[in-house]
């Protein structure tokens, strides 16, 4: 497939979803290294949503450490269970914040991210690998039509892990 993703402007999220996974399951299909692959999902989703932050962290033995992004500069270590990111991966589930203000132990990577989405991802033994983050400056923009489709996603970017 070409690097080029055909989303219409003007669908839903869910029809954008829809759109979307197909032809980032066909692009990363046949390219094996993850960092490559990775790096196309963030631009993807980023391009298509308009999100603040669209990224991933990677864990290297005790912590998340920063992996391919599109938005502001980030965070480039989280230990385990700290922050959003470090939860979602302790706790091995999706955590969705509407406000980030709220969540206890919140780790401002941006003072304009609000809202934000983790997504763990998972390897064939079930354990966490790495973490899909979404941050967004409005709030009420992330729901769970996005945690429903980003851990579909997630399942696609495990299909084709290397490791």
């Amino acid at each position: 497939m070409s690097e080029q993703i055909q989303i219409s402007q003007a669908t839903d999220k869910k029809a954008k979803y829809e759109s979307l996974l197909p032809q980032i399951e066909s692009l990363i299909s046949g390219e094996t290294d993850l960092i490559a692959n990775l790096a196309n999902i963030s631009a993807a989703l980023h391009t298509v949503f308009g999100w603040w932050w669209v990224g991933f962290y990677l864990v290297k033995s005790d912590e998340l450490v920063l992996a391919p992004f599109q938005g502001p500069l980030a965070c480039t270590r989280i230990k385990f269970g700290k922050g959003v990111c470090g939860t979602a991966w302790k706790e091995k589930k999706s955590l969705l914040v509407p406000d980030v203000n709220k969540f206890p132990g919140h780790i401002a990577c941006s003072s304009q991210s609000v809202s934000e989405i983790v997504v763990p991802i998972f390897n064939t033994q079930k354990e966490v690998i790495g973490v899909l983050d979404i941050d967004s400056e409005k709030y009420d923009i992330l729901d769970e039509t996005d945690v429903y489709y980003l851990e579909k996603l997630t399942e696609i970017i495990s299909k084709f892990l290397s490791t």
